[in-house]
């Protein structure tokens, strides 16, 4: 299995990668800047590459700059547009909105305000932009403000402030804007269905669905998603049944919905009965019957499509991944012709999370030489592939030079593995660099506290959590019990344990429950903690809760108890040998040698085996494995003799 030595030659391909995109995609920025024109290419004169004002400019309409203006938005030319705009001789209030429409478009909300609010006269369509863009933005009470001024209101003002509001959870004010509008056509009709059902009222959408004079195929099939998304997939059928007229979305929809609720047959009966399909549809069938654990079938279907474009083929490579199937993943892959970046980021992570983080930073490799240029999702992939403190520094560097520093997910994954590579001060300044911190990114800080034993650290971390406005989940609560466990903080664990049901409405799972009797088995509470295990769900009852439980007697000698609990979780997982070591410990410890041999005789008996240690060492950059007790390795006298010559002498150097 190739692994690289470290992340040298992904930043040697990242550096090839880097000098053919920039020839390709960048090379009038790279032109453009000072140093390499005045130094290297020492132009007679220089070539302007802005567009300068000429004097046939001022003979041209408004109405043709204005067009002018849109055309270059719509070719992303947002700069030459703004560049244009700034010398027209004469603009209107058209003119001004549509380079506020440009920006609109383009996302840059800041610059749009700043030159909405410069205009010297306003514009229903430049007001409309605004509203919507601010409804869009979150910022519906600015929205509203531009709202009230408006003279004159349209249609598409009205939509974008109730849409705003739906948006924003504020039903109450969706509901009393509806009803004071004076004239709603299907676009309103549908936003308002549409945001009853995101917000769970499914009722009302349906009263405002029946409302509507003439339903077109957009309404109806607005309503079914209504229902298939509120997992009433029953209503769904009955409504689709009813539609005068069916379009490839609502067919699309309607499997989709049965598909995401296990009824294969149904989806498959209506996939079938489909007067003509498209690529969403095959690949809505392929993912949804992957979904239900049917991966042979949908290879089946995969195999059966006509055409396929990179979606289908990631959907089906998707599946392998999920399924844990990533040499058929891989196998697929390679047969792809046309592989995209969704392609390339769906293998990178299903190595890197299926621990074959060597294949990971292979195939990150190959990407990079294929020319692609990658996203924070496949650095995420890479940084979490990185196996030491040098290779996950080399891969924090790709962050920076790509510019992705400021991705919070990208981020969060460089907390927790400089965290699990040792390094904690490195763990807390990729922390605190966070511009913003979410729910995963102090989860992220809480667990490395926890995992480098700083249980107060961990407490501190949750105290300024819950002060940011961030509420914790149930991964918060592993790392915050986990911190209280390594630091002996007893009544505080057992305080945030009875929290997560009573104060933030999170219901212990049995990752909760296993924290919990760790520490009270550390605290030598071994009664309380046998309590726990026997109120607590019978469900969430595992071999890791019954583990933590026999751990606790074996430290403090309760053999009787152990017994019991090591046979129970013998029961739950015959082949678990970490029960009969425990088990054999706690006797050990208790002198009862008679017993110790017992339960050594029965874990050969049923040839249950202690997964054995081992070691890895590179050579020649090939990797080698020696477990303990194993003479096997063909390799094994030359590997022990470098061992000893090379090796060994260092480790005494540095010893002294």
């Amino acid at each position: 299995m190739y692994k690289p030595r470290n992340l040298i030659e992904i930043s040697y391909s990242f550096t090839v990668w880097g000098s053919n995109y920039l020839l390709r995609n960048d090379h009038g920025r790279l032109l453009n800047r000072p140093f390499l024109s005045r130094t290297y290419l020492k132009p007679k004169k220089q070539i302007p590459l802005q567009m300068k004002s000429e004097p046939h400019l001022e003979k041209q309409s408004i109405f043709s700059c204005n067009k002018m203006i849109m055309n270059l938005g719509r070719q992303g030319k947002v700069k030459e547009a703004r560049q244009l705009f700034d010398e027209m001789p004469q603009r209107d209030v058209v003119s001004h909105a549509s380079m506020i429409t440009v920006y609109l478009k383009h996302k840059d909300l800041p610059k749009a305000e700043r030159l909405f609010y410069s205009m010297p006269e306003r514009s229903v369509v430049s007001d409309s932009a605004m509203v919507h863009a601010y409804a869009k933005a979150g910022r519906i009470d600015e929205g509203r403000r531009i709202f009230d001024l408006m003279p004159d209101r349209n249609v598409y003002a009205w939509t974008s402030l109730i849409s705003g509001y739906f948006q924003n959870r504020r039903v109450d004010e969706a509901r009393k804007l509806l009803q004071q509008m004076p004239e709603k056509n299907v676009v309103t009709w549908t936003t308002a269905m549409v945001g009853y059902a995101q917000n769970g009222l499914i009722a009302e959408a349906r009263s405002i669905f029946d409302q509507v004079p003439e339903k077109n195929v957009i309404v109806w099939t607005a309503m079914i998603r209504a229902y298939v998304e509120n997992h009433q997939v029953n209503q769904a059928l009955e409504l689709f049944d009813k539609m005068p007229e069916r379009n490839l979305y609502s067919w699309n929809v309607m499997i989709q919905g049965c598909l995401n609720d296990n009824r294969v047959e149904k989806a498959l009966e209506l996939f079938n009965a489909m007067p003509w399909r498209n690529m969403v549809s095959w690949t809505t069938v392929v993912t949804g019957l992957a979904r239900n654990e049917m991966i042979e079938m949908a290879r089946e279907y995969f195999d059966q499509m006509p055409n396929r474009d990179p979606a289908a083929w990631n959907a089906m490579i998707t599946a392998y991944v999920d399924e844990g199937l990533v040499a058929k993943a891989n196998e697929l892959f390679d047969s792809m012709s046309n592989k995209d970046l969704v392609s390339w980021n769906v293998m990178i992570d299903g190595y890197a999370k299926s621990g074959l983080e060597g294949e990971a930073l292979k195939r990150f490799i190959l990407m990079l030489r294929s020319g692609l240029r990658p996203n924070p999702t496949t650095l995420t992939s890479v940084v979490t592939s990185c196996g030491g403190i040098l290779e996950l520094m080399q891969a924090h560097v790709l962050v920076l030079l790509l510019g992705f520093d400021q991705d919070t997910s990208l981020d969060n994954a460089l907390v927790t593995m400089y965290s699990r590579c040792g390094d904690i001060n490195s763990s807390l300044i990729a922390f605190e660099n966070l511009k913003v911190k979410d729910v995963v990114s102090w989860t992220a800080i809480i667990l490395a506290y926890a995992n480098h034993g700083l249980g107060k650290q961990a407490l501190q971390s949750f105290a300024q959590m819950l002060k940011s406005g961030n509420q914790p989940d149930e991964i918060t609560f592993v790392g915050l019990l986990s911190a209280c466990s390594h630091a002996g903080l007893v009544k505080k664990g057992q305080k945030l344990f009875e929290s997560m049901r009573h104060a933030y409405g999170l219901e212990p799972r049995a990752e909760h429950y296993c924290c919990l009797v760790d520490i009270l088995g550390r605290g030598k509470l071994v009664d309380e903690a046998i309590r726990v295990v026997q109120r607590m769900p019978p469900e969430e009852r595992d071999a890791a809760v019954l583990g933590a439980l026999l751990g606790a007697c074996k430290l403090y000698g309760d053999v009787g108890v152990a017994n019991q609990i090591c046979n129970e979780i013998v029961e739950l997982e015959p082949g678990n040998s970490g029960a009969y070591v425990l088990m054999a410990n706690t006797y050990a410890a208790s002198g009862r040698w008679g017993d110790f041999a017992q339960v050594r005789k029965k874990m050969k008996e049923r040839k249950v085996k202690k997964v054995p240690g081992f070691s890895e060492i590179e050579v020649n950059g090939k990797n080698h494995i020696f477990f303990v007790g194993d003479k096997s390795h063909p390799e094994k006298e030359e590997i022990y003799t470098l061992i000893k010559e090379n090796l060994l002498p260092l480790m005494q150097e540095k010893m002294i």
